[in-house]
């Protein structure tokens, strides 16, 4: 048996695996109202639990790159997935802060495996010109995911309650290792239903990372951070995460505190900003490849997209601070910020491999997701104190991060190209 498109079947089992990831980590901020008075507990221990998961998604993004670079993309999805679908399914059994700390661990460590296993099977299955499409298809199951979220979980919650709504959502990322499973059974080189015609297109766009060092040993992080150009996808990462997830974090708690919304409400709301991350997502991946294509400058198609993600990005957010003086108004501007996020941050995340051969891509790309994690984490620490009174301090922090990405990306890879090494 033999599937035209066998890459496209592959990355769509990828973005609805980050359509669970999202659904799954977006459950305890939209049932917060409810499950956090049940439980006993404020902003303040939701502060510190969201930071608890960030940790571990911080060491999960550094520790799965190094896996899913040692076993391979096919098993190590497998684990991490098995791992946080299991992890939220046990919140339906927590108690207090220690219990629901645990579950929180290990969905963030688990869960983190998602991106760096994208960025990698990415390399393996797509050439050059489609791995930004790629990325923005698998990231717009983030955006998705975010999307079918809120309504998913308020409706869910209302006829089950906050036990049974994790039970539910934890089953679903394991029936997906199945398909997985039965779909991905191979790299291209050797599955039994890749076309002929398909995999010449795979091996024949492969960019000169990919085959100018496919005979090199995978390299340790310490030689990969000694090219300059790695740091390009790391401080950039760390400016430009915080942007997404101030919005996935506390917008369900912003529209609680600003507007005195209930968990139904919340639902209602919350999924509109998504949409436009979504469309952000797809259109950043066609753009940059667009470009590439005709200008055949992968440097070029990626930066001038990054640079106008930035703008979309910086605009978006002052209009937060000075026009989002209503509910409608402030979910219709988010959606535009996260566009811009989504429109420039697949191209940052397919650096790796256009910096690298296939054995470092994961590594690099968990580094970089730390990276911005470790920015995520503090950004959670300061949300509590400096939004006392107004979001607009967060809204302007945020705001200067953007520029910074962008300088990032020009400062330390003056030209993106693949790095050359023994």
């Amino acid at each position: 048996m033999k599937i035209r498109g066998l890459r496209w079947w592959i990355i769509a089992l990828i973005g609805l695996a980050t359509i669970i990831n999202y659904i799954d980590r977006s459950a305890l901020s939209i049932m917060w109202p409810a499950m956090g008075k049940e439980l006993g507990m404020d902003d303040t221990d939701y502060a510190l639990v969201l930071n608890l998961f960030m940790i571990a998604y911080a060491v999960g993004q550094s520790v799965s790159g190094k896996m899913f670079d040692r076993i391979g993309t096919r098993m190590s999805y497998v684990i991490v997935i098995a791992v946080w679908s299991l992890s939220s399914l046990f919140h339906f059994a927590v108690r207090g802060i220690y219990s629901l700390g645990l579950a929180r661990v290990l969905l963030g460590v688990s869960e983190a495996g998602n991106w760096p296993g994208a960025v990698k099977s990415n390399a393996e299955w797509f050439p050059v010109k489609e791995r930004a499409v790629a990325q923005g298809i698998f990231n717009a199951g983030a955006s998705l995911g975010s999307v079918v979220a809120p309504p998913l979980i308020a409706f869910l919650y209302v006829g089950f309650g906050w036990k049974v709504t994790f039970i539910l959502i934890g089953l679903m990322g394991l029936l997906w290792i199945v398909p997985w499973l039965v779909v991905n059974k191979k790299l291209p080189e050797e599955h039994p239903w890749i076309t002929e015609e398909e995999k010449k297109h795979i091996a024949g766009g492969r960019g000169e990372a990919d085959g100018e060092n496919a005979a090199a040993r995978p390299l340790s992080l310490k030689e990969i951070l000694s090219h300059k150009a790695s740091w390009s996808v790391v401080v950039s990462r760390f400016f430009l995460e915080p942007i997404w997830w101030l919005f996935v974090g506390w917008m369900p708690i912003y529209l609680q505190n600003t507007y005195g919304f209930d968990v139904k409400q919340i639902g209602l709301f919350a999924w509109v900003p998504y949409v436009g991350a979504a469309f952000g997502s797809i259109a950043g991946g066609w753009y940059a490849g667009r470009l590439i294509g005709r200008k055949k400058s992968v440097d070029k198609g990626r930066k001038q997209t990054i640079n106008i993600a930035g703008v979309i990005m910086f605009s978006g957010l002052l209009a937060t601070i000075f026009f989002a003086d209503t509910p409608v108004k402030f979910v219709v501007i988010v959606a535009l910020v996260l566009f811009g996020f989504q429109f420039g941050i697949s191209n940052i995340q397919t650096l790796p491999s256009d910096l690298f051969d296939g054995k470092s891509v994961g590594s690099l790309a968990g580094f970089g997701g730390m990276s911005g994690v470790l920015s995520v984490i503090v950004m959670n620490f300061l949300i509590p104190v400096i939004t006392k009174e107004s979001y607009i301090p967060a809204f302007v922090i945020i705001a200067v991060f953007v520029p910074l990405g962008i300088l990032a990306v020009h400062i330390f890879c003056r030209k993106i190209k693949p790095v050359h090494h023994k």
